[in-house]
């Protein structure tokens, strides 16, 4: 009952929050938001549940429920995945869609849901042939949107320049490891009992789905598809540096297979041979979003780099003050007549203290010497 009335005292504020997140978007992103909502309401009815979701063993033959991966992906059981799509869903909309365009981020939803309901149920059904259980084709059901928030974790790090998202004893956290982190983190879960299986495995269809469709088929203004850039690769997009050698040698002997059999095309490099100031290299794909990418992160690295230069000029230390002082040997002049020769007796000056301030930019020229005399005249001279 506590948590119920800590909830009621704080709905307004969620309530805010809900209308800040989705206040700005459009149509079309409230209406997933909506048909979320709907979709938990029928999760309570166990015969929605079996209708709704994708069974791999209805899906296939001889069943053929086609309509499931049409309608599978507005099913949650649990309200914190409900919560967890709108706030998913309504990100897309402030960060993805501004960029894409309204058709083109449908056209993303569609595509990554129905990839990932094929490649769930073809899993499904090579770990039933594994093992001969025929629960795993009828009692499991594939529904909610996991597949599309790995490919929004996709999107955004593939169009958003690299930021520190949680700094912990153990490193940080950016938007670069947000999907594999999340990937793991549902499989331990699951693991633990805490979450269903069918979770990272739709998690993992996503992430495979959405890279395919953004690497090698989205169309660009530009006219071209795919992002061919060397960053977009399999093996150095998702992975640490020190398990990308051989994820590259897999990533790449796959990616010959499927372009000797048709399922993707080479790349292509276009070099301008003409250009006066050097050699340009075109490559299919790489647009001004890329561009732009890439001028965020070389001013973020510049940035960094001076921030780093400016604390380490603040932690230098002041030089101390010396008590030493400056002699000036003595210096005569002598004139002319010998009986008005002048002795200039010298005068001892302490030395300048010279303070280097972190933040003065100049420091004020120091002469080099400091001359100061005074006339000492003989006893039996007279002024005249």
């Amino acid at each position: 009952m506590a948590m119920f009335r800590t909830f009621g005292r704080n709905l307004p504020y969620f309530n805010q929050q809900f209308r800040a997140l989705l206040g700005n978007t459009s149509t079309s992103i409230q209406l997933v938001c909506v048909v979320v909502i709907i979709g938990y309401c029928l999760s309570f009815s166990k015969e929605a549940v079996k209708v709704l979701s994708v069974t791999p063993g209805y899906l296939m033959p001889s069943s053929f429920w086609l309509w499931t991966v049409f309608t599978f992906w507005f099913l949650e059981l649990h309200f914190w995945e409900v919560l967890v799509d709108i706030v998913t869903v309504g990100l897309c909309g402030k960060l993805i869609e501004p960029l894409w365009g309204q058709f083109e981020m449908l056209l993303f939803f569609a595509i990554v849901n129905f990839g990932v309901a094929i490649l769930s149920t073809i899993f499904y059904y090579i770990n039933y042939m594994c093992t001969f259980d025929p629960d795993i084709l009828f009692t499991i059901h594939i529904h909610g949107l996991a597949g599309y928030i790995a490919g929004v974790s996709v999107a955004v790090k593939q169009i958003m320049p690299d930021l520190i998202l949680i700094k912990t004893p153990l490193g940080k956290l950016s938007n670069r490891n947000v999907p594999l982190s999340v990937f793991f983190t549902s499989l331990l879960l699951w693991i633990m009992g805490l979450l269903e299986g069918t979770y990272p495995t739709m998690f993992l269809s996503g992430l495979i789905v959405s890279w395919v469709y953004l690497r090698f088929y989205q169309r660009h203004s530009n006219g071209s598809r795919g992002d061919m850039a060397d960053y977009f690769t399999f093996a150095r997009f998702f992975f640490p540096n020190v398990v990308q050698p051989p994820i590259a040698v897999i990533s790449n002997t796959t990616y010959g297979a499927l372009v000797k059999i048709g399922l993707c095309k080479k790349v292509v490099r276009r070099f301008d041979m003409a250009n006066p100031t050097g050699v340009t290299v075109s490559i299919p794909g790489v647009d001004q979003h890329d561009m732009e990418r890439r001028r965020q992160i070389a001013l973020k690295a510049l940035s960094e780099r001076l921030s780093k230069s400016h604390d380490a000029r603040d932690k230098q230390p002041l030089i101390p003050k010396s008590n030493s002082k400056i002699v000036l040997p003595p210096n005569t002049f002598q004139t002319s007549s010998p009986s008005t020769s002048r002795t200039f007796s010298p005068i001892v000056v302490p030395a300048p203290v010279i303070s280097t301030a972190a933040n003065s930019d100049t420091v004020p020229p120091v002469p080099s010497t400091v001359v100061a005399t005074s006339p000492v005249l003989p006893k039996n001279h007279s002024s005249t």
